[in-house]
């Protein structure tokens, strides 16, 4: 059985790159998802309960936190692979 070619340093780079892009997407969906269920679907009494306070603290920046992530990588990866043309 012959062995699969190797991968080059920038083939590995674009795996890794797509794998945290798409886990942190479906986080950051699932995230966004589970607030709007529960903001319109679930029935929510008339005073905020002190757990649910701080679950809305932490969550608001995780989310900020995971789309600044998002950015970040998607700018990073358009900006720095530049190949020079006269190299080949």
């Amino acid at each position: 059985m012959p062995k699969p070619p190797r991968y080059t340093p920038e083939q590995i780079k674009a795996r890794l790159i797509l794998i945290v892009g798409l886990s942190v997407s479906i986080a950051f969906v699932g995230t966004i998802f589970t607030l709007l269920y529960g903001l319109l679907f679930v029935t929510q009494p008339l005073e905020q309960a002190p757990n649910d306070a701080e679950a809305w603290k932490i969550l608001s920046p995780l989310t900020l936190t995971m789309s600044g992530v998002l950015a970040g990588l998607l700018a990073a990866n358009g900006l720095k692979d530049k190949r020079d043309p006269d190299a080949s």
